[in-house]
């Protein structure tokens, strides 16, 4: 086990921010290599760069499932930071640029995420006459879904639609090019086999009914005005379809974020307790584990180390099985009030993923005004985006052997 004494943890964050600037550098530019840039959509931003694949480079494909206001656009915050450059943003300005369109795609230096909703059959007029939602697998154009993504995986660029949520229209569609990672996330990735076959790693954000509500009210009472009885009558409208459609792909998943309400304390209703709920066997992907891997682990972090406000912390590890597959699940309950001490739980980290001492800490720092810094939310995010760069990095070192093996056989 790795302890750290408060004056330990003092030096080590003063090296850590004293380093931090070098290693992110290096860390952006050992990336930048495999692919070059071509153009600009026609506007000055350079959220609209363009890039393009580098000769014998595959895109891998990630695919996110998760209900709408669960998290998933700070998630994917959170992995296109990870792979580094400077360039991130919708796709061509996004609206209110100079040349821009209302998009739905972020793109950055090595990662574009196409949100689902693009795919939906019909406009919200459309759904209206139907009487379907967009939950409704028969609302999913699977077919023009599955022909993009086979393509850009193929490393050829699509001409995507787009579904415009201010007015509910499908628009005009836009021209997406492939990128070493390509992000599909929305209500349905993991429905269409022919889709699951092209996916390299899987994820699904599992919020707890309890926990939705109160996010919910939060983001439609709080921001949006919308009364209570409007946002209960919603969940409720919404949850038939919900469990028929959404949630059965958690059996697909690899990397499953579960949010539930803190078991330390049943008054409160506020505290989370983050699961990772990780498959065993994923080609390139090691599951993260506390101290010793394959253990059973139930720890509380010293409070000299770790200040968290009641009612506490307290971290598992632990071997499961998950829809009849063997799983290992690292677990924070609780909140912490300063980002910097999480580097005493790091230490105690194995399989992390990351590329230097620190860095998982330095990730929560940088997005620390995002929802979730402070707990459980951000800290499994950020592990999963740190799996998911890793998974690229095994991914192209292999295809890049292949292709120096063909090469070499053909010489």
């Amino acid at each position: 086990f790795i302890h750290l004494s408060d004056s330990t943890l003092l030096l080590s964050t003063m090296q850590l921010s004293m380093t931090i600037g070098a290693l992110a550098v290096a860390t952006a530019s050992a990336f930048t290599s495999s692919f070059m840039p071509t153009s600009l959509r026609g506007v000055s931003s350079p959220s609209t760069l363009q890039m393009a694949l580098a000769d014998g480079v595959v895109p891998i494909v990630i695919g996110l499932a998760a209900d709408s206001g669960c998290g998933k656009s700070t998630f994917m915050r959170r992995v296109t930071s990870t792979f580094g450059g400077e360039t991130c943003g919708p796709l061509g300005g996004g609206f209110g640029t100079e040349g821009g369109w209302e998009t739905n795609t972020l793109v950055s230096d090595m990662a574009t995420v196409i949100c689902l909703d693009d795919y939906h059959l019909n406009d919200r007029n459309g759904r209206k006459v139907s009487g379907l939602t967009a939950l409704n697998t028969a609302e999913q154009n699977f077919d023009l879904m599955f022909e993009h993504v086979k393509a850009l995986k193929d490393g050829k660029s699509v001409m995507k639609p787009i579904y415009n949520h201010v007015n509910g229209t499908l628009d005009t569609p836009e021209k997406v090019e492939p990128t070493p990672v390509i992000i599909i996330e929305g209500l349905h990735p993991f429905v269409d086999e022919r889709v699951r076959e092209l996916i390299d790693f899987s994820l699904y954000l599992d919020i707890s009914s309890d926990v939705k509500l109160n996010w919910k009210i939060q983001r439609d009472m709080e921001e949006r005005g919308h009364s209570l009885e409007s946002i209960m009558a919603s969940i409720e409208a919404r949850k038939p379809d919900f469990d028929a459609y959404i949630e059965p792909q958690k059996e697909f998943s690899d990397y499953v974020i579960e949010v539930l309400p803190t078991d330390l304390d049943p008054e409160d209703k506020t505290t989370l307790k983050v699961r990772a709920i990780q498959k065993k066997g994923v080609a390139d992907f090691n599951p993260t584990y506390l101290f010793d891997e394959g253990s059973e682990i139930t720890w509380s972090p010293s409070a000299d180390k770790l200040s968290t406000p009641a009612p506490g912390m307290v971290l598992k590890s632990t071997q499961e099985t998950y829809f009849g597959n063997d799983v290992a699940v690292i677990e924070m309950d609780g909140t912490f009030d300063n980002i910097q001490e999480l580097v005493y739980v790091e230490s105690n980290l194995g399989n992390s993923n990351s590329k230097f001492y620190g860095e998982v800490t330095q990730a929560m720092l940088s997005l620390a005004d995002s929802p979730g810094s402070n707990n459980g939310t951000g800290l499994m995010q950020t592990l999963a985006a740190f799996a998911i760069r890793e998974l690229y990095n095994k991914k192209s070192a292999s295809a890049k052997l292949a292709s120096t093996n063909k090469a070499s056989a053909s010489a």
